[in-house]
């Protein structure tokens, strides 16, 4: 399986079924696609459904659905912005409370865009330093 060989150290510190969903649709993708940066971002979109990334892992989201407008897109449509993992699509009391675990300051007076950027920081923060241990 290629996708073992590949897969990203924030999956490895995940759940087994999130690696299992981003192993399963890579292996998928590279068959179709062959391997390279497509391939990964078939796999990613497909653990966007049903994860959301958290710190420096991803956990299950509350509901499947996409968690951005990237994800939401249709293969033809323009490319929109990507939200990294973040469930953009949660509601605002979700991401308030993802901001109270990864102790984000000044989450009560942020908007809901701005909470999905906090957090999106926020976890590239722990990944670096998940990443450099």
């Amino acid at each position: 399986m290629p996708a073992r060989k590949e897969m990203p150290s924030t999956l490895k510190r995940s759940p087994k079924k999130a690696q299992e969903t981003w192993a399963k649709a890579h292996d998928s993708a590279v068959d179709t696609y062959g391997e390279g940066e497509r391939s990964h971002r078939t796999a990613f979109s497909a653990l966007k459904h049903s994860f959301e990334k958290v710190g420096d892992r991803w956990e299950p989201k509350n509901g499947k659905g996409p968690s951005d407008a990237q994800a939401a897109r249709s293969r033809r449509a323009k490319p929109a912005k990507t939200a990294g993992g973040v469930d953009a699509n949660a509601s605002k009391e979700h991401l308030m409370e993802v901001a109270k675990r990864l102790e984000i300051r000044g989450r009560s007076r942020m908007t809901k865009s701005e909470l999905v950027d906090a957090i999106q920081k926020a976890n590239n923060r722990k990944t670096a330093k998940a990443r450099s241990k």
